[in-house]
């Protein structure tokens, strides 16, 4: 067989440009709107006007970079870090005009929530959004939550909702008298909540969103819950897929949610990484499924498996269940450990590593022409309301 090629330049639709994170489409859920001005990824002076843009700004500026992004990316990052790390370093620099934030939606909004009036928060991409944050709209979690209260145990049942959650799920948190966690706090979030209805041996509840596996594996492997006391509730369903019996028996209520990357990984890849290096040591994120956890050696939030590899010996064998992005970036930094990513199948978070370099200096260089581009805005009813829920969490021992 003869390979063909053709020479003719086919102008990209409409649907494209907007996939690429240009164009416009205001009708859209989160109103994508990008000029189309975007710089080439060919361009070999990117990294040069990234460099001569940051500096032109100066302090009016601080970037953000979330583990998950791209090394491009990351090395113009003032701090790296997880998504609730990142808001709070963005809310520690009150003198920052702009805070550019390379992560998803949901992490530019609680930088937002977090900051002052006076900041503007800027996603350099606005298509960037989150799958599992995505997978718990506000109307359904209402519509939920009246299904609670018909089958009567919304009363003692306290809301508790992953960073990884629109701003409108973190302020129907905070009306709801409950708060919201990270990887790394979820125990002690957790055992806050059940301390409000009885505590962990009571018959009080906890609705956990959107994360089921995050969820599940809190409640079970660090308080004790017994696994057929976590049901799962699926939106798509009438009233979750749940029976009121099923509903009054549950101590953990999960929202049908997770993530696509995470989700990914399997018992097999554990087995088949331990037959091949005996010496491995697992260490997966909590956001995966449940029997990965069991079979994992180790398992902690972004945070904890950076700080795992720092002090892992050198020699040491790692199969890693998260990002690949981060994988990576932890196998150059450290090259005196073997570290190998959990799946054989390549997948990164395909919304994070929409925030590109052309999309970096695009926002850098607009911001510097003195346009203010792909803000992000949260309403100030919910902004007020996912601030008590996130003040709540500050308010944990040990936050």
């Amino acid at each position: 067989m003869t390979a063909t090629t053709t020479t003719d330049f086919v102008e990209p639709t409409p649907s494209a440009l907007l996939l690429l994170g240009r164009a416009s489409d205001l009708a859209s859920e989160r109103g994508v709107e990008c000029p189309g001005a975007l710089p080439a990824p060919s361009d070999p002076e990117l990294a040069e006007r990234a460099r001569a843009a940051k500096a032109a700004l100066g302090d009016r500026v601080f970037v953000l970079g979330h583990h998950y992004q791209r090394d491009e990316v990351i090395q113009f990052a003032d701090v790296t870090g997880d998504s609730f790390k990142l808001a709070r370093e963005a809310a520690a620099r009150p003198q920052a005009e702009f805070i550019v934030f390379c992560g998803v939606h949901f992490m530019a909004e609680s930088a937002d929530i977090l900051t002052t009036d006076d900041q503007q928060v800027v996603l350099p991409d606005l298509a960037a959004g989150c799958s599992m944050a995505d997978m718990a709209a506000i109307e359904q979690v209402e519509e939920a939550w009246a299904v609670l209260a018909d089958a009567g145990v919304a009363e003692r049942t306290v809301p508790v909702t992953y960073m990884n959650s629109s701003a409108a799920i973190k302020a129907f948190t905070g009306r709801h008298g409950g708060t919201v966690c990270t990887s790394s706090n979820a125990q002690v979030a957790l055992r806050w909540a059940f301390d409000q209805v009885g505590g962990v041996d009571g018959d009080g509840k906890v609705l956990f969103l959107p994360d089921q596996h995050l969820g599940r594996n809190t409640a079970v492997l660090q308080l004790g819950v017994p696994l057929e006391q976590c049901v799962v509730f699926d939106p798509r369903r009438p009233d979750g897929g749940l029976t009121a019996e099923q509903l009054a028996d549950a101590r953990m209520i999960l929202w049908k949610g997770h993530c696509s990357v995470h989700g990914r990984f399997s018992v097999q890849n554990v087995t088949e990484f331990r037959e091949r290096i005996p010496d491995v040591t697992v260490l997966v994120h909590p956001e995966c499924k449940h029997e990965v956890v069991t079979a994992a050696d180790m398992v902690g939030s972004t945070e904890y498996i950076v700080h795992a590899l720092e002090a892992a010996p050198a020699g040491s064998s790692w199969a890693i269940g998260t990002e690949l992005n981060l994988v990576r970036r932890l196998a150059k930094r450290y090259p005196d450990k073997h570290v190998h990513y959990l799946d054989s199948t390549v997948c990164f978070c395909s919304t994070m590593n929409r925030i590109d370099l052309p999309h970096l200096v695009w926002a850098l260089e607009s911001l510097v022409d003195g346009r203010v581009p792909n803000r992000i805005v949260v309403d100030p009813d919910d902004a007020h309301w996912a601030r008590v829920a996130l003040d709540q969490m500050l308010a944990l021992p040990g936050a």
